[in-house]
């Protein structure tokens, strides 16, 4: 680092890393600063399931799946109803492909394309993702880079805890350390990446009242430091009500069941034995389904093909590891090993049968059941849960952070769960992706508005004699 500070700081050892990474790519000295000594495996990044979704990448290339932004747009127009941010999600469709490749060809991360099945709303396959379909791994790759970077110092733990602007410009960064001792960086440039306000229990009672009463499963650094410091600037800030929520999360081990069993055939019960809903519109919007059922409680039915086609998701497999599923041969012994009204559980087994064979229409219109569950039956007992929330500071297809009049500060940047980003209002239009690709995405953006270093101004030869 110079003598007057770092290039760029960065808030939040998660998403951020990418543009801390793509920075010193340009040039540019980074100092990362990270408020959990355990974000490794807490942050958002870490916790996620590594799906990325990428626009035009050579992966869809060699699987002749045809994309485009405008499709991605489309997408995210249509699971938003219209109030998606169609500017931003273009502006990240358009980096994802570009993105993606750097961070395979240049980080090492060895990203393969989903093609055995699609989450809802996406229509293409379009996520990639790494060998066991987890964050923990994709954030150890991220790390592995920024250590070996001559240009970028890690500092944990700390808490950027404000942004000192002078005549509309970034001039340093406040850090605060665990003693409460603060230090003034002089800096031209801030990229805040420390997610959005989910371990803020008043925030969310506040602003998401739907899903307040849920279990919380994400960083408990997401405070929202990013929303107090940019409001403080007179940051514009919105779509402060959206969030992903998750509807399988297993009750016993607090661990994610995840959306692929019932994208490849499996249903949700709630404790009267009855299916509530077509559950492939969306896990986040499910969360607050399943929160206003009896108990807040459900269980994920699904049988050994399902089964077997996720054990490629860590997640599933940790869930599997412990011990939280249940087995039976019939369905009478489903609802007894479930305590579920027999009546019922035979009830929906037999009705989602025949409406996956396609003999009759699904009562809650729901098309894709991929085919009948065959015994042996698998059920989880699960609860509905928050992920992180998708409002906060508006910024541009560069990821600077706007004021309410659209004018940028110059040198703020927000990505991520920090950021307004295109999910809309509420949990249902959220997009699997919407959560990473943000994070990723408008850091990478960040750094490429930040580019290179400016040369130093070279003084004009001086003439022998001239002085």
């Amino acid at each position: 680092m110079s003598a007057d500070g770092p290039d760029l700081v960065v808030a939040g050892a998660g998403g951020g890393l990418v543009g801390a990474l793509r920075a010193a790519r340009h040039g540019r000295d980074v100092l990362v600063v990270e408020a959990s000594e355990h974000f490794r495996r807490g942050n958002n990044t870490s916790m996620s399931t590594a799906m990325i979704p990428g626009v035009g990448t050579r992966w869809q290339r060699d699987a002749g799946v045809s994309d485009s932004p405008a499709r991605f747009v489309g997408d995210v127009l249509a699971k938003t109803k219209g109030t998606g941010d169609a500017g931003l999600a273009g502006a990240l469709a358009v980096a994802s492909g570009p993105m993606l490749e750097w961070l395979a060809d240049e980080i090492g991360l060895p990203l393969t394309l989903v093609t055995d099945f699609r989450y809802p709303g996406h229509s293409v396959d379009r996520c990639h993702t790494i060998e066991g379909r987890h964050g923990a791994r994709l954030l150890e790759q991220l790390l592995v880079a920024v250590r070996s970077s001559a240009r970028i110092d890690l500092l944990v733990p700390a808490r950027l805890v404000d942004v000192r602007v002078e005549d509309g410009h970034v001039v340093a960064a406040v850090i605060e350390q665990p003693d409460g001792t603060r230090e003034e960086i002089p800096t031209g440039s801030v990229l805040l990446a420390t997610n959005g306000f989910g371990a803020d229990r008043s925030l969310v009672e506040r602003h998401l009242p739907g899903i307040a009463g849920a279990v919380y499963h994400g960083s408990e650094a997401s405070r929202g430091d990013a929303l107090r410091i940019g409001s403080r600037l007179g940051a514009a800030t919105a779509l402060l009500d959206a969030y992903q929520g998750h509807a399988a999360l297993a009750q016993r081990s607090a661990t994610l069941v995840g959306w692929a069993t019932v994208m490849h055939g499996g249903f949700m019960l709630d404790l009267t034995g009855r299916r509530f809903g077509d559950e492939t519109t969306g896990y986040s919007e499910y969360a607050e389904a399943l929160a206003a059922r009896p108990e807040s409680t459900g269980w994920l039915v699904f049988d050994q093909r399902v089964f077997n086609l996720c054990m490629s998701f860590t997640d599933f497999k940790e869930t599997v590891g412990a011990g939280t599923l249940v087995w039976a041969d019939t369905p009478a012994e489903l609802a007894r090993v479930t305590s579920l009204p027999t009546d019922a559980v035979v009830a929906e087994l037999a009705e989602t049968a025949v409406a996956a064979e396609g003999s009759v229409a699904d009562r809650f219109g729901r098309t894709n059941f991929e085919q009948a569950l065959a015994p042996p039956y698998a059920a989880v007992k699960v609860v509905p849960a928050l992920f992180h929330t998708q409002g906060g500071l508006v910024v541009d297809g560069h990821a600077r952070v706007l004021r309410q009049d659209g004018v940028p500060i110059e040198g703020l940047y927000a990505s991520g769960g920090a950021a307004a980003g295109i999910s809309g209002h509420g949990a249902s239009g959220y997009l699997a992706g919407n959560g990473l690709l943000p994070a990723l995405g408008l850091s990478f953006l960040a750094a490429e508005h930040l580019g290179a270093p400016r040369p130093a101004p070279v003084e004009a030869p001086v003439e022998e004699g001239s002085r």
